[in-house]
């Protein structure tokens, strides 16, 4: 009777005993694992919510300011490109003044050779027959192919009509006999640079954009012969064969090329010697 009165009033270890006082003792009070972990992650759940509605808060406070600084540069842009434009026009009609004055003191100067020199100078608007010439990118620019008429040049896009192919061009023109030529509207002068920036042609400082229509005033048929037999043709047609750069070429009855928008002269002097001895 005595060691079953003992089981009954002694049924809990001694050892298990100090270890649940322990634990009551560090305040982990018997909460089950589990129970400790999903009171966990319901913290962590209630700190991330706080965050983000935190970080909500600032961004609606701060929205404002965003958006106002954003209209702010979009009126500068507006107002700064309305400038740009009214200073373009402005150069445009300068440039214009410019070249009306030119025209007229070479009237007024120049004696019986002054339209003569006005259409060579490129200072007038001229017409007549010549020749039509378009050039134009290949329709699927970059392909590759044997014998590269440019040679070795760097440029991978090989499809792509470049700055060096419309000098050799305008060349072969002067060379078969134009008396005046322009590129997209724009008159070439004894001045007149083509050059490249980037992917764009410029002429005199204009990009112009493909395709690439250049008009030639002179004789028509043989100014069409010549070019297509010279070097610079020869050259224009093995880019059309190797790279597929489209080209065509026609005679024209009547072709209108505008006026040069200026004509400056920054070195060259003229030569006054004999007229001062013919007058002494």
């Amino acid at each position: 009777m005595s060691l079953l009165t003992n089981v009954m009033d002694h049924s809990l270890d001694d050892g298990y005993a100090e270890a649940a006082a322990r634990k009551e003792a560090a305040g982990h009070g018997g909460l089950p694992k589990t129970l400790r972990a999903k009171l966990g992650l319901a913290a962590g759940l209630v700190l991330a919510a706080l965050v983000v509605t935190v970080g909500a808060a600032q961004a609606r406070v701060a929205a404002p300011v965003v958006a106002k600084e954003r209209e702010e540069l979009i009126d500068r842009i507006d107002r700064e490109t309305t400038a740009a434009d009214e200073l373009e026009e402005t150069v445009d009609e300068l440039r214009a003044d410019v070249s009306a004055r030119q025209r007229e003191a070479l009237k007024t100067t120049g004696g019986d050779q002054a339209e003569l020199v006005g259409i060579l100078a490129g200072a007038v608007e001229v017409h007549g027959p010549g020749v039509k010439l378009v050039v134009n990118d290949a329709k699927e620019a970059g392909t590759d192919g044997d014998g590269d008429p440019r040679g070795a040049t760097g440029f991978t896009d090989t499809g792509r009509v470049r700055d060096r192919d419309m000098q050799r061009v305008v060349n072969g023109l002067w060379e078969s006999g134009a008396e005046a030529v322009s590129i997209n509207g724009q008159r070439l002068t004894a001045l007149s640079a083509i050059r490249a920036a980037g992917d764009a042609i410029l002429v005199d400082n204009k990009p112009l954009v493909p395709p690439y229509t250049v008009l030639a005033v002179g004789d028509g048929e043989r100014l069409s012969t010549r070019f297509q037999d010279s070097a610079d043709g020869l050259y224009l047609h093995a880019l059309q064969e190797n790279f597929g750069i489209r080209t065509s070429i026609s005679v024209q009855e009547d072709l209108r090329l505008p006026a040069a928008p200026s004509v400056i002269v920054r070195t060259a002097q003229p030569n006054t010697e004999k007229t001062e001895k013919g007058t002494s």
